[in-house]
């Protein structure tokens, strides 16, 4: 078969995956909401440049072999779609599948008998062969058999997506046999690490699966860390001691940001509470509130240091180095240093804020004060504390 794929969302995640499969000679229309986006695109710009590799790939493909609009009638000879398109949680941390349902619904709109129906973003378990299926059905008026439907989780770290989809290995997994075989067959043109699983729902818990494992790991970091404060002992020297090859304990944070990590574990966390098993998710819970209080523990230590500085309180000057969620990706979906900033002003503090990624109109943007590290009394930076003398 002849495929003429459509990588539907363009984000952080599917213009690599776009750019990837264009790379190895396939035709890719790439659909996105953000007009501006796709003609960046089309003529050979990166709108993502912090990816490393992506811009070579852009300017090589972008408007030729890869072609973006924002129009899925543009897509309509295409048979295979891939869907990689955001989902948060709201205030209660549960899904919002609205922009999901959206993408779904319009490829169901064009789909036709035969084609094939990857879905890449991360949801909770069951989503493919319930709610994806269910739309995909009701926009299309067939039904799976007449198409096919599958799911095969991103793996992928903002900075370095190009590498991992060329290296870092894959699942995919099938709502039937047929899907699955379906799917893998495609998926190996462009994915030389490729594995299928049995199911769908297999595929989307293994994503979820390792999501938690980071959640839980960091939070026991963090305890470690807090009780090693309490015992007088330098965390750090313990650590790098207490790793080898059967243990790994993580890095201690002001807890976990980004669109991933504090946001699978509440997948499970609600799906089991829904079943009133409660039990079932305790350390995942734990994990998370821990991680999340992790900027109360660090509002004290910084409260504390202040103390020791010869000034008032209201005086002394408290930067907090990096807003970002990850050092060198300017993205701050859950970023806890911001958290932690905005907290300290809420308590009264004289608190500013600094990152290389971002201007000073970019911080005040954030709601946040601007000063220079260099000017301030106190600086919290990579989970540090610095007491400048003057």
């Amino acid at each position: 078969m002849d495929e003429r794929i459509a990588v539907v969302g363009l984000g952080n995640a599917g213009l690599p995956l776009a750019a990837v499969i264009a790379d190895r000679g396939l035709k890719v229309t790439g659909i996105d909401v953000n007009r501006e986006r796709c003609k960046q695109i089309n003529t050979g710009l990166n709108p993502i440049p912090q990816e490393a590799g992506l811009d070579e790939l852009i300017k090589l493909h972008g408007g030729k072999g890869l072609a973006a609009t924002p129009d899925y009638a543009d897509a309509k000879d295409c048979n295979v779609f891939i869907v990689i398109v955001p989902l948060f949680v709201d205030s209660g941390f549960n899904p919002d599948f609205g922009i999901l349902e959206k993408a779904l619904r319009s490829v169901g709109g064009i789909l036709k008998p035969g084609d094939l129906v990857v879905l890449e973003t991360t949801v909770p378990p069951g989503t493919t062969d319930t709610l994806a299926r269910a739309w995909l059905e009701e926009a299309s008026s067939l039904k799976v058999g007449d198409f096919h439907l599958a799911y095969s989780p991103e793996r992928i770290m903002t900075g370095y997506s190009i590498s991992r989809l060329r290296e870092f290995p894959k699942v995919i997994g099938g709502v039937d046999e047929d899907s699955g075989l379906a799917a893998y067959s495609v998926y190996k043109k462009f994915i030389s690490n490729l594995s299928m699983v049995s199911t769908a729902k297999t595929a989307e818990l293994i994503k979820v699966m390792e999501g938690c494992y980071r959640d839980v790991n960091v939070a026991l970091a963090n305890e470690l860390f807090k009780i090693a404060e309490r015992l007088g002992v330098e965390f750090y020297e313990a650590r790098s001691y207490a790793n080898h090859q059967f243990c790994h304990i993580h890095l201690p944070s002001t807890g976990v940001g980004g669109h991933c990590i504090p946001v699978y574990p509440w997948f499970l966390i609600k799906a089991m509470e829904k079943r009133e098993l409660f039990g079932n998710v305790r350390l995942l819970r734990t994990g998370r509130e821990l991680n999340d209080g992790m900027i109360d523990h660090w509002t004290e230590k910084i409260v504390l240091a202040s103390l020791k500085i010869n000034k008032p309180l209201k005086d002394v000057k408290i930067c907090v180095k990096g807003l970002t969620y990850r050092q060198g990706v300017k993205e701050f979906y859950h970023s806890r240093n911001l958290s932690l900033a905005k907290l300290l002003v809420e308590k009264g503090l004289n608190a500013y804020a600094w990152d290389e990624l971002m201007s000073k109109e970019e911080v005040e943007g954030k709601g946040l004060y601007w000063l220079d590290p260099t000017e301030a009394d106190l600086i919290f930076d990579c989970f540090t504390l610095k007491i400048v003398c003057r």
